[in-house]
């Protein structure tokens, strides 16, 4: 007798509520169940939905095609984190931005792929700006996603980018991003568009939805990169588990003085010590902590005091 009940590949997070918890990690990733249990307890967790475990498995068992229902459930995933959040997703007066993250069931730090900003082209990078009335954060974010969706999705070398931002830089005369100023990156923007045209023989995609089917299918392709297996093969990590998709609603830390990104532990990660630890950046997102262009500041008063004791 065969079975009539669907496979569900999407879970949404966010709200307040989840269709996940901590105990779903084998198919939704650490990164998933985690968003889900935290989602659960109340916490402001910006929404969003996990692709699951299973559906990386099947797709590449399947000659890396997706399942057939799964797209309509991510379009249900969507529409539930415009709904919570009263944005659209490619909406040009008010855009919905998401980041692609992967997450396996086993940590596995920086070996996998990630897309920031997802969502910008050139009508919703204007709808950024006059939402949030900065225009240079709205490009500042746009050159961003340009990269780092080249360098991910388009295969594209990073250094390309990092080159042209450093002539403009040097053509300035400074030395840190945040000096630049709106119309800075908005010439920094054109040439990237210009490189990746170059590079490609055909513009930087602006459909949104084109976007985060080439972000998802970024980061499967990222389960099977070099840099996994090895690590999988160091950790003994089976390559059955695959890795999870999870799609949140961006929240910004390159929005001023008043923003940042960091990380925080309820542990000291080298020590085991039972305290609070953690650093930050004023005005940066992830990729700026990991890329180590900026010192990062410790997150609580004692560990700030003791830096300074040291120095």
């Amino acid at each position: 007798m065969t079975s009539l009940t669907k496979t569900r590949w999407v879970y949404a997070f966010g709200g307040g509520a989840a269709d996940g918890d901590a105990s779903m990690k084998n198919l939704l990733g650490g990164k998933g169940a985690n968003l889900a249990e935290m989602s659960s307890l109340g916490l402001p967790v910006p929404p969003g939905f996990t692709i699951t475990t299973e559906c990386c498995t099947h797709y590449y068992a399947n000659e890396q095609r997706y399942p057939d229902d799964m797209k309509a459930q991510v379009e249900q995933g969507l529409a539930r984190v415009e709904e919570l959040t009263g944005k659209r997703f490619g909406d040009a007066v008010n855009p919905l931005l998401v980041s692609v993250r992967s997450g396996a069931r086993a940590s596995m730090p920086g070996m996998m792929d990630t897309v920031l900003n997802l969502g910008l082209n050139d009508q919703t990078v204007e709808g950024l700006a006059k939402l949030s009335g900065d225009r240079r954060f709205a490009f500042d974010s746009y050159r961003r996603f340009i990269q780092m969706y080249s360098n991910v999705v388009l295969d594209l070398d990073h250094h390309m980018f990092e080159e042209i931002l450093d002539e403009h830089k040097e053509r300035l005369d400074v030395t840190v991003d945040t000096a630049l100023t709106a119309e800075d990156w908005e010439k920094v923007v054109a040439d990237y568009k210009k490189a990746v045209a170059a590079e490609l023989g055909s513009d930087f995609p602006q459909d949104p939805q084109a976007q985060l089917w080439g972000a998802v299918g970024a980061v499967f392709a990222s389960w099977m990169n070099d840099r996994a297996k090895f690590y999988r093969r160091m950790h003994d990590i089976p390559e059955s588990w695959g890795t999870a998709v999870n799609v949140q609603s961006m929240v910004f830390g390159n929005m001023g003085e008043t923003s940042a990104t960091g990380v925080a532990f309820t542990r000291n990660p080298s020590t085991g010590e039972a305290r609070l630890y953690g650093e930050f950046l004023i005005n940066a997102q992830g990729e700026d902590v990991v890329a180590g262009i900026r010192t990062p500041q410790a997150l609580t008063k004692i560990a700030r005091a003791s830096c300074r004791g040291r120095g």
